[in-house]
């Protein structure tokens, strides 16, 4: 039988049911659509119940100390979690849109337990083989988006900080790859690098006519 009536989202792509299949729930959520560098990191957590963690919320009115201490409290007291990328070459060959939607999916894909169902942040869903729902906002209204929001915005901060040793030229660890006057700046002086997205304006502009010039090669 049904579980109990769920209260009303907006759906995008699946019509909406008036109940919730009994089983797991995880939610779904992405870092890095907007940047002009770098991969876009999706993560789908599946919360304990028995386990409750205080302070989940959208992972953007967060602190990065709240973040960080968050992102190990959900590590440890979630049933299972999981972590899904899409590089820049399949931003750049898809668009972002469906990298987003391939990055979700191979966060839900490697999830230990299989989900009932599915709770996506946004307006869109993936393509998958489980029952999902996108809700809007989901990331400040459900406690499993909100998680996956931590893991995914943390996990994409880390990995930024690691291309900031390769390319310190462009002060990734600071900006994390979005379009601050420091970034442009150092678009304008040194070109783009090989993490950057070549279809995001002004990374385009940046870039030389052909392929593999003024393009910056990182510090060894």
């Amino acid at each position: 039988m049904p579980s109990k009536k769920s209260s009303a989202r907006k759906t995008a792509g699946q019509a909406a049911l008036d109940w919730d299949p009994v089983g797991l729930m995880a939610g779904v959520d992405e870092a890095g659509r907007g940047p002009l560098a770098g991969p876009v990191v999706a993560a789908a957590v599946i919360l304990d119940d028995q386990r409750r963690i205080r302070g989940l919320a959208d992972s953007k009115v967060l602190t990065p100390l709240q973040r960080d201490r968050l992102f190990d409290q959900i590590r440890e007291k979630a049933l299972c979690c999981a972590v899904g990328e899409a590089s820049v070459a399949e931003i750049d060959t898809l668009n972002i849109l469906h990298a987003t939607m391939l990055a979700m999916k191979r966060a839900v894909d490697g999830l230990r337990l299989k989900p009932a169902k599915v709770l996506v942040d946004g307006n869109r869903l993936p393509r998958i083989d489980v029952l999902c729902e996108a809700i809007i906002g989901g990331d400040a209204k459900v406690k499993s988006i909100s998680a996956a929001s931590i893991i995914a915005k943390v996990t994409r901060d880390r990995m930024l900080a690691q291309l900031h040793e390769e390319f310190p030229q462009y002060g990734f660890a600071a900006h994390k790859g979005y379009s601050t006057p420091e970034h442009l700046e150092a678009l304008r002086l040194h070109g783009p690098c090989v993490h950057h997205r070549r279809y995001f304006s002004p990374v385009a502009a940046s870039f030389a006519l052909e392929d593999g010039t003024n393009v910056a090669i990182g510090v060894s």
